[in-house]
């Protein structure tokens, strides 16, 4: 299977130094989706997969292209995540074999910070993030048939290439049922990331709807198809994602009450937390297809930040190794950390997290900012999706934790929040507009519009 991936890599590459630089995204897209990652050809000490060749073959074009190098300016969260991978590494140094946590960084690298860095330097243009959702429902709405077929018959199309599997877990995978459906996972080795990629891309692809005129019913049945996908997974944290997803952008068009909406969601997590012998996110459970399993993510919190799980470790972690949580959550030796919050505080301590947060913070920021700017109810309507999605991960992350291409997709949106108001901010400028905020002049008890002059959201 060597042979195989590198030709297929050998024929990606080519796509993408014959097509323009931000095909590219949508080549490294479809092979993330459709080639399993389990699949790679080693070099040395790394396993190359398909994804991580393109990658390589993106930045020699873009690299040729010095005008997209030019207008690049470093904003906070490209700083922030810079930061958060150097944080990683001080941490991991003090708690890993160098040798075994560089190679395992490496990777890391070539899977989360150049995908990042390859969004933020390739999409400019309103043009380009339509065209890159667009591609997302092309890659998906197909995919999401073929996991609904595995969810209804248990057999995988492409369970054959599991053999060749250069990690075991996705060698030894069998799907198991969930209320008589099997679960999913095709091409992604495992059901969870098989049902992430569609609960986080799926919100996104909503923010075309409001911005076509013909065919609009093609695209509502890509998005249905991929909420096919989520469905095909089975999985509890996945359904937590897409449910919050989904309500924050149904919410949309009542965004002038968030204040209120804010206030009553925490006063109601305090009323829980009054009146039950529980905290108040073990109620989360209600939104999953599983209370069982709810459970177990809710007592995993409890352990680690309340239990003395920490303990000692509270500054750079444990490494790459066993918080040893199993037994006092469940009675079991193995720890399944469900939690992505606790995955990073587990394996860097706070010297990881801290920075994590940060780095989800400054594309909130990012994502704010352009829906400031933005000047059209369209505009603002691909935002809020985006935002959603943001929202509907970030949840989700509390039960389920992000690895292979999942962890991908994630800095792929945060790439997508880091150029959100440039985007913006080009298609005001090729409308003519400057940028019109609407504010409220209390001398004349009237809304009337402020112009602000707007050349780059670059910080």
């Amino acid at each position: 299977m060597q042979t195989t991936t590198l030709s297929i890599a050998l024929l990606a590459v080519i796509l993408v130094l014959y097509m323009r630089p931000v095909y590219g995204i949508v080549v490294y897209m479809a092979a993330l989706a459709w080639y399993p990652i389990y699949l790679t050809s080693p070099v040395g000490t790394i396993d190359f997969t398909v994804c991580r060749i393109i990658i390589i073959a993106i930045y020699a074009k873009l690299f040729l292209h010095k005008d997209l190098l030019n207008r690049f300016k470093l904003i906070w969260l490209d700083k922030l995540v810079i930061i958060y991978f150097l944080c990683q590494l001080i941490a991991g140094l003090q708690t890993m074999s160098p040798a075994r946590f560089l190679e395992n960084r490496s990777g890391a690298a070539f899977n989360q910070i150049l995908p990042y860095f390859a969004v933020r330097f390739l999409i400019r243009q309103k043009e380009d993030y339509f065209m890159l959702l667009k591609s997302f429902l092309i890659i998906a709405a197909p995919l999401s048939l073929v996991g609904f077929y595995q969810c209804l018959t248990g057999r995988n199309p492409v369970g054959f290439l599991q053999k060749y599997a250069a990690f075991g877990a996705s060698a030894n995978y069998i799907p198991v049922q969930r209320y008589g459906f099997y679960r999913a996972n095709v091409t992604f080795g495992e059901t969870i990331m098989f049902g992430l990629f569609f609960a986080m891309l799926c919100p996104i692809c909503a923010g075309i709807l409001q911005n076509v005129r013909r065919n609009k019913c093609i695209y509502f049945i890509g998005i249905g198809l991929m909420a096919l996908g989520v469905f095909s997974s089975m999985s509890s944290g996945v359904l937590l994602t897409v449910v919050f997803a989904s309500a924050f952008i149904a919410f949309y068009r009542y965004r002038r009450y968030w204040k209120v909406v804010t206030a009553t969601i925490i006063l109601g997590c305090l009323f829980l937390e009054i009146i039950s012998n529980r905290h108040f996110y073990y109620f989360i459970g209600y939104f999953t297809f599983h209370l069982g399993s709810a459970w177990y993510r809710a007592r995993m919190i409890d352990v680690a930040l309340f239990g003395g799980g920490m303990s000692g470790h509270w500054l750079t972690g444990y490494g790459y190794s066993n918080p040893g949580w199993g037994p006092m959550v469940e009675g079991f030796a193995h720890t399944d950390v469900v939690n992505h919050y606790l995955v990073i505080l587990s394996c860097y301590g706070l010297i990881g997290l801290m920075p994590f947060i940060l780095v989800i913070g400054a594309a909130i920021r990012r994502i704010s900012i352009a829906f400031k700017i933005s000047t059209l109810d369209s505009e603002k309507w691909f935002i809020w999706c985006l935002s959603g999605a943001m929202f509907g991960t970030l949840i989700g992350m509390m039960t389920v934790s992000l690895f292979g291409p999942t962890i991908t997709i994630f800095y792929i949106m945060l790439g997508l929040c880091g150029v959100m108001p440039n985007v913006v901010n080009q298609a005001n400028m090729s409308l003519g507009i400057l940028s019109k905020q609407p504010t409220y002049d209390r001398s004349l008890g009237q809304m009337h519009s402020n112009v602000i002059e707007l050349y780059s959201y670059e910080e």
